[in-house]
């Protein structure tokens, strides 16, 4: 038997949820592996396969100890700007729509899924489904292919998560359980309170309300952790704030920055900023130019705002300036779209490196990579091989500047400009040890370098803490799993 993880609303941690029970469930001898229909998001991820999918079923697939696969994820939406996303349909573009016309092709679309679905339960024995947004859309129901509908066809028992952090979980639980349709209502054989602070005793009476009112157990009340996970959507920039370090880093937020995860090893060792385009940057260590879904429009928005202005100002003043995928198309000189990323023209870029970059196709460089630093100090020089994955359109010519890998990027001739198209470059202990290193050395701070650092797996201390406050006995024996 497979489980799906419904939310009453959006950002309640059922991402979160999936992933946990994923490993909690492998960790007993069980098979199982994360599947979610439809993703809006702009953090994604490359399979091995050059597929991409949305980042929390990678996520959730690395704590099922499998590799991420095209239909754990077989409809992504990335937000391009007003009601137009790109679909992403089994790991490869497959159009731009408006959200109208996207609507007629539920039928299409519900039906990959569910054959996606198949193929995992096929291979795996069980699946852990995730739903997306509140579930009592009831608006949405009749093209509902994440929550509604995949619930009524795959006919699977259901987990309802709550959010108490955010208050009314009484009236969100109750209220989500009387608005879904009857047969649906009746799938849902548990409940799981989410992110609670405080004497877990004093919320019992709470407990017993919600079972008398709804008629369904209450399998656990998890406290609030701050384990370090990869976000999924843009949600979780507002949840992020600027730790106590002494170096200052600034992440141009842009309008449709995509891809954010880059940076939450970053974010545990230096005082990491989301500025948005025309914000001052004065006082910043280091500035980050990030990617995103729509380089030419953001591009746009830089230097609408003032803030391609600013970023020149710190390049002046030999502020490290790193620019990632989109943000590495923007400190060339100038970009040329026939049409394909936004409007046919040619827009100037930052001007930071030499490189020319064409937007000629709908196509995407969809790869994982594995690269060495070219030796140019004073950052590239201490990193070594490197790895992360490309997710692009447009081809990017250097011009003269010296390549920043082999092979890959551009690099200034005084090394304080460094473009590349590989996302996750930051998640490499090496590179952080590299850049800060520099940076703090620049401020006379001691920096103690991640190298030889053991690191704990965070799906295993997820998992922990799940079991922790959830009845895994009763979530077993409800959801009737078999080991394979």
């Amino acid at each position: 038997m497979s489980v799906m993880v419904l939310g009453t609303a959006s950002h309640v941690g059922k991402s979160t949820i999936v992933a946990a029970l994923c490993r909690a469930l492998v960790n007993r001898g069980y098979r199982v592996a994360p599947f979610k229909s439809q993703n809006m998001s702009l953090n994604s991820f490359v399979t091995q396969d050059g597929c991409e999918i949305g980042i929390a079923q990678a996520m959730q697939a690395i704590a099922a100890k499998l590799e991420p696969d095209a239909d754990m994820n077989p409809v992504l939406l990335k937000p391009k700007g007003g009601t137009v996303s790109q679909v992403v349909l089994l790991g490869h573009p497959y159009k731009d729509v408006a959200i109208s016309a996207y609507y007629q092709e539920t039928d299409y679309l519900l039906g990959i899924a569910v054959e996606s679905a198949n193929r995992l339960k096929a291979k795996y024995g069980h699946i852990v489904v995730e739903g997306a947004g509140g579930a009592a859309e009831v608006n949405l129901y009749s093209r509902d292919i994440a929550n509604i509908r995949l619930a009524t066809t795959l006919k699977i028992p259901i987990i309802l998560v709550a959010d108490i952090e955010r208050g009314g979980v009484f009236a969100s639980i109750y209220g989500t359980l009387q608005l879904l349709p009857p047969e649906v209502r009746e799938l849902v054989m548990g409940i799981i309170i989410n992110k609670f602070r405080g004497d877990p005793e004093i919320f019992s009476p709470g407990i017993n309300i919600i079972e008398n009112l709804t008629g369904v157990p209450v399998l656990g009340v998890i406290p609030y952790c701050d384990i370090p996970l990869p976000s999924e959507d843009s949600l979780s920039l507002g949840d992020k704030k600027e730790g106590p370090h002494p170096v200052r880093i600034a992440i141009i937020h842009h309008p449709h920055i995509s891809n954010f995860t880059d940076f939450e090893l970053l974010e545990q060792h230096a005082a990491v900023n989301y500025v948005t385009p025309g914000e001052p940057l004065e006082g910043y260590d280091c500035i980050i130019i990030p990617g995103t879904k729509n380089t030419v429009e953001d591009l746009m928005e830089l230097h609408r705002s003032g803030g391609a202005g600013r970023i020149t100002l710190a390049r002046n003043a030999g502020i490290p300036i790193i620019g990632i995928c989109g943000g590495y198309q923007m400190l060339g000189r100038e970009l040329h779209d026939s049409g394909v990323e936004s409007r046919e023209g040619i827009y100037q870029g930052l001007g930071f490196l030499n490189g020319v970059t064409r937007f000629i196709s709908y196509d995407k460089n969809t790869t994982q990579v594995r690269h060495h630093a070219n030796p140019v100090p004073p950052i590239l020089s201490g990193i070594g091989e490197v790895n992360g994955y490309e997710i692009h359109m447009g081809i990017t010519d250097k011009g003269e500047d010296q390549e920043a890998f082999d092979n890959e990027g551009a690099v200034s001739a005084d090394g304080l400009v460094i473009g590349t198209y590989m996302h996750g470059l930051l998640s490499n202990p090496p590179v952080i040890d590299a850049l800060l290193s520099y940076l703090y050395e620049k401020k006379g701070e001691p920096f103690m370098q991640l190298k030889g650092m053991a690191a704990a797996d965070p799906y295993n201390q997820l998992a922990l803490h799940f079991e922790e406050h959830v009845d895994m006995k009763k979530v077993i024996e409800i959801f009737n799993f078999n080991k394979a």
